[in-house]
């Protein structure tokens, strides 16, 4: 018997795992996670994205710092199922053949949900159409409308496709899906008050850059003949501009941001629109580091079911503890030494800071003061970064080679590093195998900062900006360690007050208290348990899809 969905989630991007080069970054990470979540507790969801056959892209750093991006060819079988589903869009006034693929992720329980991919790299397409879902986040305006109307109208014809005529909740993720809403305005005869009903938005970024908006004009050229001919435009547009978030939130009932802070920033950008909050969370087996796994294994069994169990971590010995991350960290510094010629050491307070190179993330606020850093880290700490710029961000891909450069500086004094081409697989290496988590964004910018909770859930205290899910988690000098002043973030005031916690808290406590670092490691964990996305699931199941 076909299986009937109660809930579509859309995403423009779909992170799985490594191997699915179909994810960019934090987004389509936390839609991952979102979906495996979801098979876990059983729910009856199906999700839907592109399939990128050349993906986000493959990045190398040479020793100047200097970002290249290649592209590899992702060839979808064996892991993708091939299926026998085809259909077209109209799309620049002629017929796009849109090929679907599946794949099955299967959660604890043994329940499958499955993602649908739509690809246009299908024999029947001029070239020009044939890659249009060739790379994520990639190509001129035009490109992205073309893509996020695949995302929007293709994904809704692929449900229809599958005969899944009774949706209860269609959730997009970010504005890239907002063209769903138009097929649905069409489908049910303009019942706006139907749509808004059936429909819930996630927006995840505080960063108006973030948002994708488009020419009325260019859409309209287009995607004639998909848009309802009798939909009121101008309350969406502005300035002759169609703003995607905007779409999908005026459409939507309900609408989250994605901590309790971003809730309220996204509400002052959106004022006409009722914004709640649900916090992030990560899917807890999959990010644990394989060490801790054998331990909670052994010593809580049900933890995969029930992240819960990881509360009882203090009936656990501090050596088993310590000796599990240790394991992991080798790990870490042994794949680390096998890329770069700097020699990490075991012994070393070892700092990660892993994730997009984007300005205000300040991945530089370390070396803010090089003099401060040298004599307070000199042989004392060992930092990894990695991330990738995207490749026409000129700001972010700067940001890179800034870090080498300065990182060169500090030879033979503090030993930095950069690990390339940082995905899934090279993240929970990092997340779970340093010592102290970094993270120094430009509140209120981080809308949730999901690597942190990584670390957390493995032992790692995060030393952070009170932003993102932070502001919500830090027990300063419990679990981890708070950085600046929350009411006037500031560059030099900020690295100062780093560079000070540094100094007087996180160096003396990792060298000389052990028992004092392990129970910050055991709080850590425990805090841990709320940013899981098994409790971010069953936030969204009952408040935005069970009907009310």
């Amino acid at each position: 018997m076909k299986q009937k969905f109660d809930i579509a989630y859309f995403s423009a991007e779909i992170g799985i795992s490594s191997s699915l080069p179909t994810y960019s970054g934090g987004l389509g990470v936390l839609a991952g996670d979102h979906i495996k979540a979801a098979g876990d507790i059983g729910l009856n969801m199906c999700a839907i994205t592109l399939l990128y056959r050349e993906g986000y892209f493959k990045q190398r750093i040479d020793e100047e710092g200097i970002q290249t991006e290649t592209y590899p060819r992702f060839d979808p079988y064996p892991l993708l199922k091939k299926l026998d589903v085809k259909f077209t869009l109209r799309l620049r006034a002629r017929d796009v053949w849109i090929q679907v693929y599946r794949f099955d992720y299967v959660g604890h329980g043994g329940h499958a949900v499955p993602i649908y991919f739509l690809d246009t790299d299908v024999e029947e397409n001029i070239n020009d159409d044939r890659i249009i879902s060739q790379r994520l986040y990639s190509g001129n305006k035009d490109h992205r409308i073309l893509q996020e109307a695949i995302l929007g109208f293709g994904g809704a014809r692929l449900l229809d496709e599958l005969g899944q005529n009774d949706i209860k909740k269609y959730h997009m993720n970010e504005g890239h899906c907002s063209f769903l809403v138009l097929n649905l305005l069409e489908k049910f005869n303009g019942d706006m008050e139907k749509v808004k009903s059936l429909c819930h938005f996630t927006t995840h970024t505080p960063v108006p850059a973030g948002h994708d908006h488009f020419s009325e004009k260019r859409v309209k050229k287009l995607l004639r003949g998909l848009l309802p001919e009798d939909l009121k435009l101008p309350s969406l547009v502005q300035n002759g501009r169609l703003h995607m978030t905007e779409l999908g939130l005026y459409f939507s009932r309900t609408a989250n941001g994605v901590s309790a802070l971003h809730g309220d920033v996204a509400q002052d950008q959106f004022p006409w629109s009722n914004i709640d909050f649900i916090t992030n969370g990560v899917h807890h087996s999959y990010w644990m580091g394989s060490p801790f796994k054998r331990v909670y294994d052994q010593y809580v069994p049900e933890w995969r079911a029930n992240p819960e169990c990881l509360l009882m971590i203090d009936d656990i010995a501090d050596d088993v503890i310590w000796n599990a991350h240790q394991e992991r960290k080798q790990y870490l510094l042994g794949y680390a030494n096998s890329q770069v010629s700097k020699a990490l050491d075991k012994d070393t307070l070892t700092i990660g800071f892993a994730r997009r190179a984007a300005t205000y993330k300040r991945a530089q606020l370390l070396f803010h003061d090089m003099d401060r850093l040298e004599s307070l880290g000199a042989k004392k700490i060992q930092v990894i970064f990695s991330g990738k710029a995207h490749p026409k961000d000129h700001e972010g891909k700067e940001i890179i080679r800034q870090i080498v450069s300065k990182s060169k500086a500090m030879f033979g004094k503090v030993k930095i590093i950069y690990l390339e081409n940082y995905n899934m697989w090279l993240g929970r290496m990092i997340t779970s195998g340093v010592d102290v988590w970094l993270n120094t964004p430009l509140r209120p910018n981080e809308a949730s900062g999901t690597s942190g909770m990584k670390a957390t859930l493995n032992g790692v205290p995060n030393l952070s900006v009170l932003d993102g899910w932070w502001a919500e988690g830090c027990k300063n000098g419990v679990n981890g360690w708070a950085v600046g002043d929350p009411k006037h973030p500031d560059d030099a005031s900020d690295a100062d007050h780093l560079y000070s916690v540094l100094e007087n808290s996180v160096i003396p406590t990792f060298y000389n208290d052990r028992n004092k670092w392990i129970s910050m490691m055991k709080e850590a964990i425990k805090t841990g348990v709320d940013f899981t996305a098994h409790r971010m699931i069953m936030e969204y199941n009952q408040k935005f899809y069970q009907e009310k």
